[in-house]
């Protein structure tokens, strides 16, 4: 198969499978509202880490914010899962270009989300990586590096040189 035909389907399936992952997410907190929540409240709290003085005053014990919080990394979940399912779209479609173009602002607000939000604000901000029962920052991880390296690979140039055929 050329490469010009290859790419777009990598493409394709790569953020097809984004796109299911953080649907499935979005649709587990949606569903199971609560187990979620309250990871996000007790990382907010910091009621597990260390409780070091020179970080407690950090901690957001308001169950308003904690929740308001939580419901808006929901909404940016499926958002995000919505963008990500009309690039799957698109793809499929061969309209590379629009499909290119959305599956980049996909693809970031994922990597937004669990680079800024989790491993930054949560980890470093909320000293989330001090808690043994909330830490997230392994899976905030894989989501962020899954993200980044299939953003990598729709940016990919399509080889249309010598010997790559005559439907490339």
């Amino acid at each position: 198969m050329p490469a010009a035909r290859a790419l777009p389907i990598t493409a394709a399936l790569l953020t097809g499978t984004v796109a299911l992952y953080i649907t499935l997410v979005a649709f587990g907190n949606i569903t199971d509202f609560g187990t979620n929540q309250q990871f996000v409240q007790h990382v907010m709290a910091m009621d597990t880490t260390f409780k070091d003085d020179d970080l407690m005053w950090r901690a957001v014990e308001s169950k308003g914010v904690q929740d308001a919080v939580y419901v808006a990394i929901i909404v940016w979940e499926t958002a995000a899962a919505l963008v990500l399912i009309l690039g799957t779209v698109q793809w499929l479609r061969r309209d590379p270009v629009r499909a290119r173009r959305t599956s980049t602002v996909g693809l970031s607000m994922l990597m937004l989300l669990f680079g800024a939000g989790f491993l930054a604000v949560g980890g470093e901000w909320f000293a989330m990586w001090q808690s043994e029962n909330w830490n997230g920052l392994d899976a905030a991880m894989r989501v962020f590096l899954l993200s980044g390296v299939v953003l990598v690979v729709i940016h990919l140039p399509v080889d249309r040189g010598v010997g790559a055929g005559a439907d490339a």
